[in-house]
């Protein structure tokens, strides 16, 4: 057994651990060598967006001590940054087993710190942290989540002063206060409960609000009122508002899948949360075959991804993948400021570099500028920042299911995402007399067939983390020449914001991204590009593929769709990815 380990180990059984805890580690030590290891190899670590792991005992493991050893840190970070204000937080939580404990925790420690904490009465979505920050003029918050991870992890995202994720230089130097924190006597608790303020369904309704001053197409949705939508929230926290700002829309046929609406941090109805998975929406498809429903949506856990799935025919069903359902919300925006004469010179739009190319192709057709940025959605709530009172910001995704209209909030919002689509399919039956799914068609011929797949490699464990470095260190080292024959003509680095001309052998910065990540991407010759990336928050090494066709008309589309899976899954096989 490590020395490390054991020593780390023994301090876990001293007086300052309850006796759960202690008793949880005895049996670690007693019984089970390999989950010791795995609890106390190393810190969890406070990443760039806060905590996510595994619940537990152990340095390794989310529980109350090191979600403590978190928040003293963030609080001695923020009183070194706003010294002599009144330093105000927000916190909210979803519905994961133990949120709520670690939610009242970590308001008990802002507490003791002295600042006014406004805590939510109960689960709240992702997004309404970000709101009630800005609305409340918040310095900071905190949201307790682990997003659309199995049951067993949770963890916690910490937010700056303008409602997004923190991001540079504040990240790393949070990161360094939470590194000093190390003794559970370190962490202030039990003073100043009086600082901590309920906030409740009054401060819904602004937030709701704030989501309904988006809408685009009122007479659209009014002539389609009874459209039939099917709506999941996963056992989540979108549970409650999501049904009602597509009422505050206008929607009044709504049907929640009943088993999924029960809140539940274990999740049984799923294998995992993920509204990627088409395992996670099949409760939802099968409900809206049954009653011929127009649009299924579903939320994570924390409400600010959404998922899609659209009608095709009577009884048929098909899950967008998170570009499809970026590319018809942005498109449905900058078709109806358009339409309004909104958009002026300067206004953008916003999207991740391992996103779909397509975005770039529609901006540049109506007009807007089209910013690329690192992966991560506090990256387009940077962007935002940047342009505050000198351009309009549109709206903006990644592809994994995340999208944000409208800057009322800084954080991907699924609960305005799913009432924008729905009122999307209202305008399209409206205006244009088709489905969603028929429009999408449409835009393909328009801009050209952008085809994309993930494939995710799951390495757990300590030996998984350190093959995954194994793997970036290769690609960087002997990245491929050509990729199904095409030529690779750029190879980015956002290690060292380079770019590599292969032809010409020079290399130059990357222009408009000045944060530094561990990404690669291959661009060949055809225009297939490449993007590895290890996962910030899964023990996961992630690679997208990206390819395109011309697509001539809407009859050849399901020729063409196999022509370019057909292709990716030769991309797979050429990588050893299948």
């Amino acid at each position: 057994m490590d020395e490390n380990v054991m020593k780390k180990a023994r301090i876990w059984l001293s007086e300052e651990y309850d006796e759960t805890t202690r008793q949880q580690v005895k049996n670690l030590i007693d019984n089970d060598p390999k989950g010791l290891v795995e609890s106390f190899y190393k810190n969890l670590e406070f990443g760039t967006g806060g905590l996510r792991g595994i619940m537990g005992p152990g340095t390794n493991r989310m529980n109350v001590y090191t979600v403590g050893f978190a928040t003293q840190g963030l609080a001695n970070y923020l009183k070194t940054c706003f010294s002599g204000e009144k330093i105000r937080v927000a916190i909210s939580h979803d519905s994961r087993n133990n949120s709520r404990k670690f939610a009242e925790h970590v308001a008990d420690i802002f507490a003791s710190n002295g600042f006014e904490v406004y805590l939510f009465d109960d689960l709240r979505p992702t997004p309404e942290l970000s709101f009630a920050i800005r609305e409340l003029k918040c310095h900071s918050g905190v949201m307790v989540t682990a997003s659309h991870n199995p049951k067993e992890y949770n963890g916690y995202k910490a937010y700056w002063s303008d409602g997004s994720q923190v991001t540079s230089p504040h990240d790393v130097n949070i990161i360094k206060e939470v590194e000093k924190v190390t003794e559970v006597k370190q962490v202030l608790t039990g003073l100043n409960p009086e600082n901590i303020h309920i906030l409740g369904e009054d401060f819904d309704e602004k937030y709701l609000s704030a989501i309904k001053a988006l809408q685009l197409s009122p007479k659209s949705v009014e002539k389609n009122a009874d459209m039939k939508i099917v709506y999941t929230p996963l056992h989540g926290a979108g549970v409650r508002l999501t049904p009602a700002s597509l009422r505050n829309f206008g929607f009044k046929n709504i049907t929640i899948v009943p088993e999924q609406a029960v809140l539940d941090g274990n999740f049984p109805t799923v294998v995992s949360p993920n509204p990627e998975n088409m395992e996670a929406m099949t409760m939802a498809i099968n409900l809206a075959k049954k009653i011929d429903a127009e649009l299924v949506m579903a939320t994570d856990p924390d409400s600010d991804r959404v998922a899609l799935a659209l009608r095709i025919k009577q009884g048929e069903y098909v899950l967008l993948n998170g570009n499809q359902t970026l590319i018809l919300l942005m498109c449905y925006q900058l078709t109806c400021w358009a339409e309004n004469n909104k958009i002026k010179e300067g206004d953008y739009v916003v999207k991740t570099i391992v996103t779909s190319m397509m975005p770039e192709a529609v901006a540049k057709n109506y007009g807007v500028k089209c910013y690329n940025c690192l992966t991560g959605f506090k990256y387009i709530a940077k962007i935002i920042r940047e342009h505050e009172g000198k351009n309009s910001y549109i709206g903006g995704g990644e592809e994994s299911f995340g999208y944000l209209a409208g800057s009322y909030v800084r954080d991907k919002d699924g609960v305005s995402a799913c009432s924008m689509a729905a009122e999307a399919a209202a305008w399209c039956r409206d205006t244009k007399g088709m489905t969603l799914y028929e429009w999408l068609q449409d835009l393909y011929v328009k801009y050209g067939f952008f085809r994309e797949a993930l494939v995710n490699v799951v390495r757990e464990g300590k030996e998984g983390a350190a093959e995954i470095q194994q793997m970036m260190a290769s690609f960087r080292e002997n990245p491929p020449k050509s990729l199904l024959g095409s030529s690779v003509r750029e190879v980015y680095d956002y290690t060292t914001l380079e770019v590599l001309d292969t032809k010409t052998g020079i290399r130059k910065a990357i222009e408009g991204i000045d944060d530094k990540s561990n990404v690669l991407q291959w661009i060949t010759e055809d225009g297939t590009k490449v993007s590895v990336r290890p996962s910030g928050t899964e023990p996961k090494i992630k690679f997208y593929f990206g390819v395109k066709a011309n697509l001539n008309s809407v009859s050849e589309f399901q020729e063409t769709e196999q022509l370019l899976d057909k292709k990716i899954d030769e991309l797979k096989k050429e990588l050893h990815l299948a």
